[in-house]
């Protein structure tokens, strides 16, 4: 169990944990000559149960708060400290308000300096600090009268921590590992050690680990949990870890140690705040405040989503607008102060990571935000996804909620969601929006056969712009290769049209198509260009243009290059000789593609650059991959 000591300077914070634990947190030369805690300290000790303690003794000045924020962060309690003689003093409000931001709702309070006073002073401050609790998250935290000088108090206030550790659970171990780094130095022999808290996931010796934000990689070498040597580390511990392969000055304080690059850096979050309840005016849209989350402190301006202002003691939705990108996830708490960093504003936590470019206040943008606002991820997809009509972006929500492939597809097995897309563009429906997307779809195909009953169908870009509303691009290619997979929607690779559609040529195209198809049929490897055909039929080149150009529409030919038409079934039979060569090889070039089509290296250059239009394959310099089969791209063939 890890506790955080809080309150006024010079209240004793040190000499508690020293009677604690036996240790002085006071490490830096400083700190004692002056005789007060300068920057984060930290003691030990095993408890009679066997739990392992570890106090973090932060600084009480107020131009600490820097520090003390940097301590309290993903803590399990808090340990409250008052002086007898003093009583509340304003750093012990101020810290009682950050606690209560941070939503630290665990703690217990010591009221220190008993010696000093007398009996009716005690008691007297002790009314006080149970009006000052009332109204925050430590409202119902117990009071223990000690003196660290002649350990009155210390046995009982010790019993009460060793109970509470026992009601301390695990935090959960899931999404991928994250730390908050809030000190870095070297250690002779050892070399570079960060340490910090684990905000998530677990850690293990020579695991490979990432700067949030950056590509440097580094290795762990060894791991103390809890000032204990550990071969490994999970969410809670409080952690040190030996790295290798950076140096001192390629990390720092308020940098994450995470175990996915994926978990990067962010200037824009979209948050739920709260303004202190003894504010002294309400937040204004775009005020500049400092932000502090986990060790991290950046200044920024605050914009109120959906108001003016936010009233004390209120909370809304509103985006953090950084000067400096900080790594976060979701429900990660925050605390914002004044733009001197003197005064405490308010607080909240994290929701999204994605704010759109442009309509952050909007009305839908705002329902996306109250959908998202929950801790349950399932709740949180199911609703969002209720209100995206065509999708919303699934790496963007996994890496917000930092969640592992593993707990990734069970969520998505939990609600039930539809995948649109692949890698990076990966978009999330909820099977109800899929089925009134491919509904739209298919009507516009329809309607597209009704108007043009003697064109096959339209191209894939040309149905798209039909559809009456914006769809993203990685939803309309899984429409068409759903649609394409199972026969409701036929293709030729470029027109998409119903398999029972039947268009024909009329008049002179008729005429012509009947002298240009022998032609195209007699090498249909390597069809004539079109001033071949031209020459051989009589026909002028823009008459075999015009005739070639309407049986591409009528799905009776396919253009690949200005001046080369195939049939279907012969583009689609180099198809087949691509996707044997990936099966065979992994990767096709020119020179082994013209050789096993049996044409010239011109026309299978015009071959594999269809192909990479048409999504059949990719090109890598001078090889390609193929990216879909053979069936989403050309449909089921005759031998199907």
């Amino acid at each position: 169990m890890i506790i955080a000591t809080a309150g006024h300077i010079d209240h004793g914070k040190t000499l508690l944990v020293k009677a604690l634990t036996g240790t002085d947190a006071d490490r830096l030369p400083e700190e004692k000559k002056r005789g007060m805690t300068l920057d984060l300290g930290f003691a030990y000790t095993d408890l009679a149960n066997g739990a392992r303690l570890g106090f973090i003794d932060v600084p009480g000045h107020e131009r600490l708060v820097h520090n003390m924020l940097a301590g309290v962060t993903g803590i399990d309690c808090a340990l409250l400290v008052v002086a007898a003689d003093d009583g509340p003093m304003p750093q012990t409000r101020e810290h009682l308000a950050i606690l209560d931001i941070l939503g630290v709702s665990r703690g217990l309070v010591a009221l220190t300096k008993i010696d000093r006073v007398p009996a009716e002073r005690v008691q007297e401050v002790q009314n006080e600090i149970s009006e000052l609790l009332a109204d925050s998250s430590l409202a119902d935290a117990p009071i223990f009268p000690v003196s660290a000088i002649t350990n009155t108090g210390i046995d009982e206030l010790s019993a009460k921590i060793t109970a509470l550790s026992e009601e301390v659970h695990n935090k959960a171990e899931g999404g991928h590992f994250r730390l908050g780094v809030d000190r870095v130095f070297t250690v002779a022999g050892a070399g570079l050690v960060v340490t910090g808290t684990a905000f998530s996931g677990q850690v293990a010796r020579e695991d490979r680990l990432w700067i949030a934000g950056f590509d440097t990689q580094a290795r762990v070498r060894g791991i103390h949990a809890n000032n204990a040597d550990s071969q490994t580390g999970r969410a809670g511990d409080r952690l040190a870890i030996n790295l290798a392969g950076i140096d001192k000055d390629d990390i720092a304080r308020g940098d994450w140690l995470v175990a996915d690059p994926s978990l990067q850096l962010y200037k824009k979050l979209d948050v739920r705040l709260r303004v202190v309840a003894d504010a002294r005016r309400p937040l204004r849209h775009w005020t500049p405040v400092h932000v502090h989350l986990g060790a991290k402190n950046v200044p920024g301006r605050v914009a109120v989503l959906g108001a003016e202002n936010i009233e004390p003691g209120q909370s809304a939705l509103a985006q953090l607008v950084l000067d400096e990108a900080v790594g976060a996830c979701a429900h990660d708490r925050f605390v914002i102060r004044d733009q001197s960093a003197q005064v405490t504003l308010g607080g909240g936590h994290v929701i999204d990571l994605f704010p759109p470019r442009r309509g952050r206040a909007r009305a839908d943008r705002l329902a996306v935000l109250n959908a998202l606002d929950t801790p349950d991820h399932t709740s949180a997809l199911t609703k969002t996804l209720a209100l995206s009509d065509t999708g919303f972006p699934l790496n963007a929500f996994l890496a917000t909620r930092n969640l592992n492939d593993k707990e990734a597809a069970a969520l998505l097995a939990d609600a039930g969601a539809i995948i649109a897309g692949d890698n990076a563009d990966r978009l999330a429906l909820s099977p109800a929006a899929w089925e009134a997307r491919r509904a739209e779809f298919l009507k516009a195909l329809d309607a597209f056969h009704t108007n043009n009953p003697d064109r096959l169908g339209p191209a894939a870009s040309q149905l798209r712009r039909s559809l009456g509303r914006f769809v993203p691009e990685p939803l309309f290619d899984a429409l068409v290769t759903a649609s394409v997979s199972d026969c409701t929607v036929a293709s030729d690779g470029m027109l998409l049209h119903r398999p029972n559609h039947q268009p024909g040529l009329t008049g002179d195209d008729a005429k012509h198509w009947a002298l240009l198809l022998p032609m195209l049929e007699e090498t249909p490897e390597a069809p004539p260009v079109v001033h071949d055909l031209a020459a051989e039929t009589g026909l002028t080149v823009g008459a075999v243009m015009k005739t070639m150009r309407q049986a591409v529409r009528m799905g009776m030919a396919v253009q690949i290059a200005g001046n080369r038409f195939f049939t279907p079934v012969a583009l689609r039979a180099h198809a087949k000789v691509f996707v044997k060569m990936i099966e065979t090889d992994g990767t096709v070039g020119v020179s082994d593609f013209r050789k096993s089509a049996g044409i010239g290296r011109n026309l299978a250059v015009e071959v594999l650059e269809y192909f990479d239009r048409v999504k059949l394959s990719q090109r890598d310099g001078n090889i390609r991959h193929q990216v879909k089969s053979l069936e989403d791209v050309f449909g089921a063939g005759p031998e199907a």
